[in-house]
């Protein structure tokens, strides 16, 4: 008697991994914790990585403290596998969220778990825990080691720094262990560490995140957008000392006699300019214009927007005659080797002049004077240049110390020019008079 065994070939299609996702995909390490931002592509990653390991023959587990999470994940591996549901040699249980190939243990599961009772009952060689910062850590010291001791399995640890609103929800003890962990394991052989930010997505809308920006706390934005939870790193934002409480201010329509200076960051890629506001009466400053394009544009063509920027608002911007604001001076680009480029916005009717100051350390050292004092302020739909603030970084050396050199500083354009238009203007200084007290010699 001779039995037929038969086949059947299918194709299983998952998605195209991101260069971050990838990163991590790639890892052969037996450990692996992920710090990334909110819809930062973590849990559609390790959907793949779930689904490869599935198809080489590993059990997979996949656990979130919430089922929304474990939805998303599910609904990724569904898409991916059911091909192979379809041929009757992999069973497909909706109820409890797993799929399996029939009379083996080859499994891929989502569970629904956030301690160690939750986790009981279950085992695998592959182990996810997907918004680990959430998780008690008894879920993985009590349950998940042990599961995968037989096999020498591994475990993969996917967080986001949990900001002030996120840790109410936690069932962690320790709110921070998540990021305890992935310190340890930078340091650790054995693991692999891996950080992105919801920028380093290229599926999500980046104005949909500068939008949300405007809703969001500073602590919120780097923990939750730029996942940056060290404190240490915290403190080492360059301009940390501006105060979002008080200076991130509603718009309101800028009066017509108040001065105007803009400042301009040049490059054929990425030009910026800055328009900045002094109220005459108080000497504060109000940033309420800001320029980034999408696409390089001419010089001509970034004229061309910057007079529009000047006229008034209720006016028709078109019209050459229409009012504008009253624009002091305009500052921007470095003294010597950008003095073509200021000659050629000067050509175009936009005289630039150099900036006051050219060493950057001393630029920011200006703009610093004047936010201690909350004189700068910034209109909260100012996005990108509030974006940048929230995540302007001083470099670090070998040791892990501070330096005087800022991290990524090309990136910050309109920084930049914030830079260029502080640097015109002298701090205050403080002199006494004979009885003691303290005049302010001002702006």
């Amino acid at each position: 008697m001779t039995t037929e065994t038969k086949t059947k070939e299918v194709t299983v299609v998952t998605r195209l991994p991101t260069e971050k996702q990838q990163e991590f995909i790639d890892s052969t390490a037996k450990r692996k914790i992920i710090r990334a931002g909110r819809r930062g592509g973590k849990t559609t990653g390790v959907a793949i990585l779930a689904n490869d390991a599935f198809l080489e023959g590993h059990r997979v587990l996949y656990t979130a403290p919430t089922g929304e999470q474990t939805e998303k994940f599910w609904h990724e591996i569904k898409r991916a596998l059911y091909p192979l549901v379809e041929t009757g040699f992999y069973k497909l249980n909706e109820a409890e969220q797993y799929i399996e190939k029939k009379n083996t243990e080859n499994r891929i599961k989502a569970k629904t778990a956030w301690n160690a009772n939750t986790l009981r009952g279950d085992y695998a060689d592959k182990l996810i825990f997907d918004e680990w910062q959430l998780t008690s850590e008894d879920a993985w010291e009590d349950v998940g080691a042990p599961m995968l001791m037989d096999n020498n399995g591994d475990a993969i640890f996917i967080y986001t720094p949990p900001s002030l609103k996120s840790s109410s929800t936690s069932r962690a003890r320790d709110p921070r262990h998540a990021s305890k962990m992935f310190k340890m394991a930078q340091s650790n052989p054995r693991w692999a560490t891996f950080h992105f930010t919801s920028y380093d997505n290229p599926h999500i809308s980046e104005e949909g995140l500068l939008e949300i920006m405007q809703d969001m706390s500073r602590d919120s934005y780097l923990k939750e957008i730029m996942a940056v939870d060290d404190e240490q790193e915290l403190n080492l934002l360059v301009y940390g000392c501006f105060n979002e409480n008080i200076c991130k201010i509603k718009r309101f329509e800028i009066p017509k006699d108040w001065l105007v200076y803009t400042g301009h960051d040049f490059g054929s890629a990425n030009p910026a300019a800055l328009f900045v506001a002094q109220d005459p009466g108080t000497g504060f400053f109000y940033c309420f214009k800001e320029y980034v394009p999408s696409k390089g544009k001419s010089t001509f063509e970034n004229v061309q927007e910057f007079k529009k920027m000047s006229v008034l608002p209720g006016f028709d911007v078109l019209d050459d005659v229409s009012p504008k604001y009253n624009i002091m001076q305009r500052v921007g680009g470095n003294l010597t080797s950008e003095d073509e480029i200021r000659q050629g916005y000067g050509a175009q009717g936009w005289p630039i002049t150099a900036p006051y100051i050219t060493r950057v350390n001393a630029q920011v050292d200006r703009v610093k004077q004047l936010m201690e004092k909350n004189k700068v302020f910034i209109f909260d739909d100012m996005v990108r240049l509030n974006e940048q603030i929230n995540t302007c970084l001083w470099k670090l050396d070998a040791f892990g110390k501070p330096t005087n050199e800022i991290k990524d500083e090309k990136r910050y354009h309109l920084l930049a020019c914030a830079r260029y238009v502080f640097s015109i203007f002298q701090p205050e200084v403080e002199e006494r008079d004979k009885s003691g007290g303290i005049l302010m010699l001002g702006f």
